[in-house]
């Protein structure tokens, strides 16, 4: 029905158990790649970035999608030197998340390293205000607070506070 290279829009004919069909809507995305760092102090780097879509503002990780042809861990590592000037070390898979699984195949594949290197200020500094690295063990009450709205960044920091600090 509609497609650009974010995105397809589906529309699917769906057989339901007793034979009925109904139409439903299928938005097809791209893979998303997310990364971030723990550090020794068990600090995570964090974005504090606005969502003009919900008008909200929140905690996340970097993010975006992956390109045509470019592994998903290297995508990761790449969005996260970009969005906050700090280069991964040994990237290590966290977690893959299907956000709205009823509406989108999307799929967010998680990577955290436990070493960073600064290379210098961001070259997406316009995506986040600020970035920050913040305590691991403020993070249950930070999205229980609703300052991590984003589904796959609040269960992949939760993922890590569970890792990290048990």
């Amino acid at each position: 029905m509609y497609k650009n290279r974010w995105f397809r829009i589906n529309l699917a004919d769906v057989e339901l158990p007793d034979g009925r069909h109904l139409d439903h809507f299928v938005i097809r995305l791209r893979p998303v790649a997310v990364a971030t760092v723990v550090n020794e102090a068990n600090e995570v780097l964090m974005l504090w970035r606005h969502r003009f879509i919900t008008d909200s503002w929140g905690w996340e990780l970097a993010a975006g999608v992956v390109e045509d042809g470019e592994d998903v861990e290297t995508a990761a590592a790449r969005e996260m030197e970009e969005e906050t000037g700090w280069r991964p070390g040994p990237l290590r898979h966290l977690l893959t998340v299907e956000p709205s699984n009823g509406l989108t195949d999307a799929r967010h594949h998680l990577y955290w390293a436990d070493e960073a290197t600064y290379t210098g200020h961001p070259e997406d500094d316009f995506e986040s205000s600020r970035r920050e690295w913040v305590p691991l063990k403020l993070v249950p009450d930070m999205v229980a607070r609703g300052e991590v709205p984003a589904a796959n960044m609040a269960a992949g920091l939760l993922m890590l506070h569970h890792m990290r600090l048990g």
